[in-house]
């Protein structure tokens, strides 16, 4: 990779991750970002459906509570939805793959035909029949997305305990009788978890967005409480004559999704080694 383009990754990465800071700050602080509540409807003709204002920063709904800070506190659905379903995954593809690759043999076998078999099934149609069974709800979101999106970091981490448990350190640790959980956890886990941290920040990306269409369909976080997603569900009705309820939360869901994907490019770019240097004369 030549150096002009690693300054443009670079450049790209900090934008990512400035709107990523930007997201969070909003998220957090929203109860001083916004003098209005998520909830706080009004009724009155006048102030159903105003468009973009000084009072109303991007105007209302039809029910006449402010988008803005609907868009705020719907960040912090958002992004908790996002950050504890990678956490689920991640614990168990890391545990799974750790455990397939360092054994080996029948235990290896056994847990990647269930990984296979997971990965058949389109993982939005898993996550409608479990949402179909369990109803809808912000925790069975979480938790759904998260047991339905570890098969690839299983099949990751196997492939670098695969590699790694045959080092010299990794023989050494065994010659001194070190339990096999120590080897797993404390030697051979460290070194296996860059392609770890890529996956879990592409993930959030995936899971704000499979949320988000969730939440579209009416089967993800329930009005009222606030997501990027079901407000776009209630913009659809008024496309044509309040497009600011549609605009909105669409560029908020896009502009995320995509910092966390260039985030996470420039990741993989710095801890790939294989990527250093390459194009360099």
């Amino acid at each position: 990779m030549n150096k002009k383009k690693r300054d443009w990754r670079k450049r790209y990465a900090f934008v990512g991750l400035s709107v990523i800071i930007v997201m969070f700050a909003a998220a957090i602080f929203a109860g001083f970002i916004t003098a209005y509540s998520p909830n706080e409807t009004n009724l009155a003709p006048e102030a159903k459906l105003q468009p973009p204002s000084r009072e109303h920063l991007l105007g209302t709904d039809d029910l006449g509570r402010d988008v803005f800070s609907r868009m705020v506190y719907g960040a912090r659905i958002s992004l908790s939805v996002g950050f504890v379903a990678v956490i689920i995954s991640v614990v168990i593809g890391v545990v799974l793959g750790a455990i397939s690759g360092y054994y080996g043999g029948w235990v290896d076998i056994l847990i990647m035909r269930v990984v296979e078999i997971v990965m058949c099934f389109p993982r939005i149609f898993l996550i409608l029949m479990f949402l179909a069974f369990l109803g809808p709800s912000i925790i069975t979101v979480m938790v759904i997305i998260g047991v339905t999106g570890w098969t690839g970091l299983a099949r990751l981490v196997r492939a670098e305990f695969l590699s790694l448990k045959e080092r010299d350190y990794v023989q050494a640790a065994r010659a001194l009788g070190a339990s096999d959980f120590r080897i797993i956890f404390r030697h051979i886990l460290p070194n296996a978890l860059s392609p770890v941290y890529v996956s879990a920040i592409l993930g959030v990306g995936g899971a704000i967005l499979i949320e988000s269409a969730l939440s579209f369909l009416g089967l993800g976080v329930q009005i009222p409480m606030a997501s990027w997603g079901n407000i776009l569900t209630s913009g659809m009705h008024y496309i044509e004559s309040a497009w600011w309820l549609m605009l909105f939360p669409g560029l908020a869901i896009l502009i995320t999704v995509l910092s966390y994907n260039i985030l996470g490019e420039a990741l993989r770019d710095l801890l790939d080694p294989r990527l250093k240097g390459y194009g360099q004369k």
